[in-house]
């Protein structure tokens, strides 16, 4: 392929010494299996790798670390154009900003930031891609108190389908800038990202855990707690089942338990007293203590590296009574489930429609995202885990919130909505403008408008 003289980067084709590597996603069940990857070190990269892709009627799929990878599907007519060489990190303590690459993940960003007393909306994992986690929304231990990840992108450099090079901000292409804050990685190659960061550098974090027999206890103050917390406490409710593995700490091998997980913008007696009701059903373990937010990252307990898992998600309008007894009827104490963890998130605060402003994702219109994760290492374990997390979103079925989260969304879907229609029509125009012929492939596509 002649595209190889135009690059700074590889181009690496099946056969070739690295394929295995370069084609690889973070998810290791995803057997990711493209025409050609591209190792991208530059925007030129990117647009000598889109003109080749048009040229020879191929597409191209941008992938940083590869996180949620299964929803992008075959890759046979497809060009992966792996970035996670462009990965600087510039950071302006001054205007509170971060300049990262596409490759770059939250833990470059959360050290550098940290140097100069600032934050930024990170995941739970320190190694998910800043770009791609923001594309999509972006859900951060802060984001009942500053909203998504998205709303606050200040600029972009970005490459189109036609190998176009442009900074897009407010001013300059303002729909297609509107579009890349939420709307998912359909309209362009995103290949420089400026959002802010703020001031933060120590809150009061930590998670609860009991036996899983005490689930229904334990998630029922949960549920009522998180009506009665500020909009500066983020936390979650957790069922997790450890397999018996020697690289899982002892304190959880081979056990099941209920947790709850939260950060806390507050000091330490502050934090104390919200936690009060909590501790009063005398969690078996209690790991809260005031956390510099480099330490955030060890919080949820993520597998520190690529991961055969599948996982899946789904957003809910409310946890009342009925929808708790139904979660446990189908993954609670007593049930065989090969999840290894089932979470539901709060949400509200911030991330309520119509409390921030910002592109096509600003808020999520419902009161929990729950996620769903098990370890599948072939086919029967791939088959168990599918089978139950559709088993748990069926039986949820009555309590599910009309749109879901692209980013907890980590399989193929048909017809699932992640906006309102408006928002998707608008969406589905922007797509026609940038990339009328589909040239870009993102895991949860935007096709463009029909005329």
């Amino acid at each position: 392929m002649y595209l190889a003289r135009y690059l700074d980067g590889a181009l690496i084709l099946p056969g070739d010494p690295g394929w295995d590597a370069g084609r690889s996603a973070w998810q290791l069940a995803v057997d990711q299996r493209p025409a050609a990857v591209v190792l991208a070190r530059s925007a030129a990269d990117v647009a000598a790798t889109l003109d080749t892709a048009t040229t020879l009627g191929l597409r191209v799929a941008p992938q940083g670390s590869g996180h949620n990878a299964a929803p992008l599907g075959p890759l046979g007519e497809t060009i992966l154009l792996r970035t996670s060489e462009m990965s600087t990190v510039h950071i302006d303590a001054a205007r509170r900003r971060a300049l990262v690459g596409a490759g770059a993940v939250w833990a470059q960003v959360t050290e550098a930031a940290a140097k100069h007393g600032l934050a930024g909306l990170s995941g739970t994992a320190a190694d998910v891609g800043v770009v791609g986690y923001t594309l999509g929304g972006g859900l951060s231990w802060f984001a009942r108190s500053h909203g998504l990840a998205a709303n606050h992108v200040t600029a972009a450099t970005v490459v189109t389908a036609d190998a176009r090079i442009l900074q897009v901000d407010a001013g300059h292409e303002p729909e297609l800038f509107w579009a890349i804050r939420g709307g998912g990685g359909s309209f362009a190659v995103v290949t420089e990202l400026e959002f802010d960061l703020f001031p933060i550098t120590e809150v009061h974090a930590g998670a609860m855990y009991w036996p899983l027999e005490r689930a229904e206890a334990v998630l029922s103050r949960w549920r009522d707690w998180t009506r009665t917390v500020p909009d500066t406490v983020t936390s979650l409710g957790r069922l997790l089942r450890f397999p018996p593995l020697e690289e899982i700490p002892q304190p959880f091998r081979g056990r099941s338990l209920v947790a709850v997980e939260a950060v806390a913008q507050l000091d330490r007696q502050q934090a104390d007293d919200l936690l009060a009701p909590l501790r009063e059903l005398a969690p078996e373990m209690d790991t809260f203590a005031p956390t510099p937010v480099t330490d955030l990252h060890l919080l949820h307990l993520d597998p520190p590296g690529p991961t055969p898992a599948t996982g899946d998600g789904f957003q809910v309008t409310g946890l009342p009574d009925d929808a708790l007894a139904t979660l446990l009827a189908v993954a609670g104490p007593g049930k065989d489930v090969p999840l290894l963890t089932i979470e539901a998130r709060h949400l509200g605060g911030a991330l309520a429609p119509g409390a921030s402003e910002g592109g096509a994702m600003s808020s999520l219109d419902a009161a929990f995202a729950v996620f769903s994760g098990g370890i599948t290492v072939d086919a029967d374990s791939a088959a168990a885990v599918h089978a139950a997390l559709d088993a748990l979103s069926t039986a949820m079925a009555p309590w599910r919130a009309p749109t879901s989260y692209r980013n907890f969304t980590e399989r193929r879907t048909e017809g699932l909505a992640f906006e309102p229609a408006h928002v998707r029509r608008r969406l589905q125009e922007v797509k026609k403008t940038y990339d009328p012929l589909d040239i870009i492939r993102a895991n949860h596509p935007i096709r463009p408008a029909r005329p």
